[in-house]
Parts: structure tokens; C-alpha cells; sequence
């Protein structure tokens, strides 16, 4: 009697007599792109470098609202000052681990101030994300600007430079 009721309160998830439950799973899948779907189920550079190599950059950020935690990390060339490798860690929704996946991706083989033009807006319009998911793209912008910003903090350290690290990357 229940299940009539929902049945009717939802409507678009009833489903004839006799056919399989997963109609109304593949419904509530369309409601995420297929990129999005396509880095969840298949997420692009899944890992973590030492985090003690100078070469390395570490964002980790969180939104305690929704309890996403992302981890990227950026390896850098340091004669050229290209981003040669990434990689990252992710709890949280779909949508956080597919925007991760993404900026791996995006992050490989740009410049340090290339990769910090990367706004949240093209993540999201790339992933086509619902505006209750944008704050996910907006991790995935604060991973970048942090990864960056420790990578040139080690950089300064290790030079014995007392000057603030890239400036770009605490304004941006």
C-alpha cells in the first residue's frame, strides 16, 4: 500500500507490473551529464605523489557544508616550470570526484600561471553541472590555487627566500 502511494506521489519512477527496478535508477542517472558519469565511473589519475618532494604542490581543500575533501597533487618541472604530472584524492559526491578527475587532466603540461586561470565556471560548463553541484568545481578551482601556492611555498623555502610565494596564487 505504501509503495502505491510513493508510486503515485512520484509518478515518474512507477513502473509497470513485472518490469525491472532499474528504470527509475537509469532516470536519476540522466539527471548528471555523461562526462560527469563517464570520471566517476572511470576517474583519470587516482593517487598521490610524496608529498615531501620539492617537486610536489599538495591543495587539499574541503567544503564542510557537504563534506567533499579533494587532494590534488601537481608535479613540477622545474627548469620549464610545466606541470608534467597530477594526481588526486577525493571523498565526496560524484560530481567532486568527476571535477578532480577533470583538472588532472586540464593541469597536465600548462604553465604554473596557465592552470590558475582555470576558473570553476569552466568545470562546471564542461561537466554541465546542476547549480546545487557548482560548489564541487569551485573545490576543484581552491585545490588548484593551494597546490600551486605550496608548491611555490616549497620553492621559496628551499631557496632560503623569505619573499611570499606567487602572489598570483594567494589574489586568485
Amino acid at each position: 500500500m505504501l509503495r502505491n502511494v510513493a508510486n503515485r506521489l512520484v509518478g515518474t519512477f512507477s513502473r509497470p507490473a513485472g518490469a525491472p527496478a532499474t528504470g527509475a535508477v537509469l532516470q536519476l542517472q540522466r539527471l548528471y551529464h555523461e562526462r560527469v558519469v563517464d570520471h566517476y565511473d572511470n576517474p583519470r589519475n587516482v593517487g598521490a605523489f610524496d608529498k615531501t618532494d620539492p617537486t610536489v604542490g599538495t591543495g587539499l581543500v574541503g567544503a564542510p557544508a557537504c563534506g567533499d575533501v579533494m587532494k590534488l597533487q601537481i608535479k613540477v618541472d622545474e627548469e620549464t616550470g610545466k606541470i608534467t604530472d597530477a594526481c588526486f584524492k577525493t571523498f565526496g559526491c560524484g560530481s567532486a570526484i568527476a571535477s578532480s578527475s577533470v583538472v588532472t587532466e586540464w593541469v597536465k603540461g600548462k604553465q604554473m600561471e596557465e592552470v590558475l586561470t582555470i576558473k570553476n565556471t569552466e568545470i562546471a560548463k564542461h561537466l554541465s553541472l546542476p547549480p546545487v553541484k557548482l560548489h564541487c568545481s569551485m573545490l576543484a578551482e581552491d585545490a588548484i590555487k593551494a597546490a600551486v601556492k605550496d608548491y611555490e611555498a616549497k620553492r621559496a623555502k628551499e631557496n632560503g627566500s623569505a619573499e611570499a610565494p606567487l602572489e598570483k596564487a594567494a589574489d586568485a
